[in-house]
C-alpha cells in the first residue's frame, strides 16, 4: 500500500479485473454487489437479555448486499456491526472519524462539511494551489472580454445594423463560452491538484505545499492529457448539437441544438467528474481514469449531479458576495461613473476590467476548494459504497480494530 489511503490497485473491482474470490459476494448477497477482496472478519451476534426481543435485521443500503437471514449462518460484522456494548439492542456505533468524515457511507451535509473543513485545516496549501490556478484563468478571461467588447457594447446614439448584431452574437458566444471552459479547466486543475490534500485530510493527517506538488509531479504528463481529453470532450458535447444550424445558417436549427448540447455537457460532466481525483489517486492512465469515472458515477449519476449542482449554486453565491465590494470600487473609480456603467463604456476601461479581475479572483480562490473537495470526497464517499474503501482507509489511519467485534457471551 503506497501513501495514500487505500486507492486501487490492478485488479480493483469495480474495474472487472479482481480475482474470483474478490468477485463473489457473501452469502446471500447480490450477485451485482461489488465487494472488494479484504472482506472484514465474521462476527458473532449476542443475545439479548432475558424478555427482550431482538429487532428486526435492518435493510442494507444497495451495493452492500442483503444480510443472510437463514438460521446458521453468519452476519458480516462490518463496520456496521449491531449491538450496544451497555447492554440491551441499540443502532450501529458511530463510525471512526480519523479525519474530516466519518468512515461510512456519506451524507450531503457530512460531504459539504469535510470539504470546508478541509479548506480550513490545509488552507496554506488549498489556497496557494487555488490563488495560482484562479489568477492564470482570470488573465486568459480578460484578454477575451478586451478583444469581445468592443463589438457587445453599441453606442446608443448609432442604431444597430444586423451585421453588428451578429458580430454582437458571435462574440458573447465567444466570451460566455470561454468563461465556461476556463472555469472547468480550473476545476479540472484544482481538483487534481488537490486531490491528495483531501485524501491525507480524511486520514486526519497534516499536508503541506510542497508535499502536495511532490505528490503531483510524477502525474503532471498525465494529468495534462486527462485534461485535454475532457476539454475536447466537453466542447463536442456542447458544440456540435448546434453545428449543423450554424454551418446551414438556421437560426431554428441552432437554437434547436443549444439545449440538447446544454443536455449532452451536464451529462458528460457529471459521468466523468471523478476521473481528475481517480487519476491522482489510483496512479493510471487517463483513459483508466475516465472508465472508472464512469462505473462509479453509474447507477448514481442524479446523486452526484445534485450533489455538484447544489454545491456549484452555493459557491456561486458566495463567489458572488466576495465580487461585490469590488465591483462598487470599480464603479467608483470607472471613467464616467455611474453613467459609464449604464452605457456600458466603462466595459471597455483597463481599471474596470482589472479591478473586477481582481475580486473574481478573490472568489475563486476561496470558493473553487469547495468545489474540488466535495467531488474527491464523492469518489471517497462511491468507493465507500462499492468497495469497502472505508476499511482500508481505516487501517491506513492506523484505527484499532475497525471493521472487527470482539465476541461476546449469550
Amino acid at each position: 500500500m503506497n501513501d495514500s489511503p487505500g486507492w486501487a490497485a490492478p485488479g480493483s473491482p469495480s474495474d472487472g479485473q479482481a480475482p474470483e474470490a474478490a468477485q463473489q459476494p457473501p452469502a446471500g448477497g447480490s450477485a451485482d454487489s461489488k465487494w472488494s477482496a479484504a472482506q472484514p472478519p465474521p462476527g458473532q451476534w449476542s443475545s439479548p437479555a432475558a424478555g427482550q426481543t431482538p429487532p428486526q435485521q435492518p435493510q442494507q443500503a444497495a451495493g452492500w448486499g442483503a444480510y443472510p437471514s437463514q438460521p446458521g449462518q453468519q452476519q458480516p460484522a462490518a463496520p456496521y456491526a449491531y449491538g450496544n456494548p451497555g447492554g440491551g439492542w441499540g443502532g450501529p456505533p458511530p463510525a471512526a472519524k480519523p479525519g474530516v468524515i466519518p468512515l461510512r457511507p456519506l451524507g450531503l451535509g457530512e460531504i459539504l462539511d469535510g470539504a470546508v473543513a478541509t479548506l480550513r485545516g490545509h488552507w496554506r496549501s488549498v489556497l496557494s494551489v487555488s490563488l495560482v490556478v484562479a489568477a492564470l484563468s482570470e488573465i486568459a478571461l480578460l484578454a477575451v472580454q478586451r478583444l469581445t467588447m468592443d463589438s457587445l457594447t453599441v453606442p446608443d446614439t448609432q442604431p444597430t445594423t444586423p451585421a453588428q448584431a451578429v458580430r454582437a452574437l458571435g462574440d458573447a458566444g465567444i466570451l460566455y463560452g470561454a468563461q465556461y471552459y476556463l472555469e472547468v479547466l480550473g476545476l479540472i486543475l484544482v481538483t487534481a491538484l488537490l486531490a491528495p490534500t483531501v485524501s491525507r485530510a480524511v486520514l486526519g493527517q497534516p499536508s503541506t505545499l510542497g508535499g502536495t506538488l511532490k505528490a503531483v509531479r510524477p502525474l503532471a504528463p498525465r494529468l495534462l492529457g486527462l485534461t485535454g481529453l475532457l476539454l475536447l470532450g466537453s466542447l463536442a458535447a456542447g458544440l456540435l448539437p448546434a453545428l449543423p444550424g450554424i454551418l446551414l445558417g438556421s437560426a431554428a436549427l441552432t437554437a434547436l441544438g443549444i439545449p440538447v448540447g446544454l443536455v449532452l455537457l451536464a451529462w458528460f460532466y457529471v459521468t466523468f467528474a471523478l476521473a481528475p481525483p481517480a487519476l491522482m489517486l489510483e496512479r493510471g492512465t487517463p483513459a483508466a481514469a475516465l472508465r472508472r469515472s464512469a462505473k462509479l458515477v453509474r447507477g448514481s449519476w442524479w446523486r452526484v449531479f445534485g450533489i455538484s449542482l447544489l454545491t456549484w449554486i452555493i459557491r456561486t453565491i458566495t463567489s458572488t458576495v466576495i465580487v461585490m465590494p469590488f465591483a462598487a470600487i470599480a464603479m467608483v473609480l470607472a471613467p464616467g461613473g455611474l453613467s459609464g456603467f449604464l452605457d456600458g463604456s466603462a466595459a471597455l476601461s483597463w481599471t474596470v476590467l482589472v479591478i473586477t479581475g481582481i475580486g473574481a479572483i478573490a472568489g475563486a480562490t476561496v470558493t473553487t476548494p469547495m468545489q474540488t473537495g466535495v467531488t474527491t470526497l464523492l469518489y471517497i464517499d462511491q468507493r465507500i459504497r462499492r468497495e469497502a474503501l472505508d476499511l482500508e482507509l481505516a487501517r491506513a489511519a492506523g484505527v484499532e480494530g475497525y471493521g472487527s467485534t470482539t465476541p461476546t457471551g449469550g
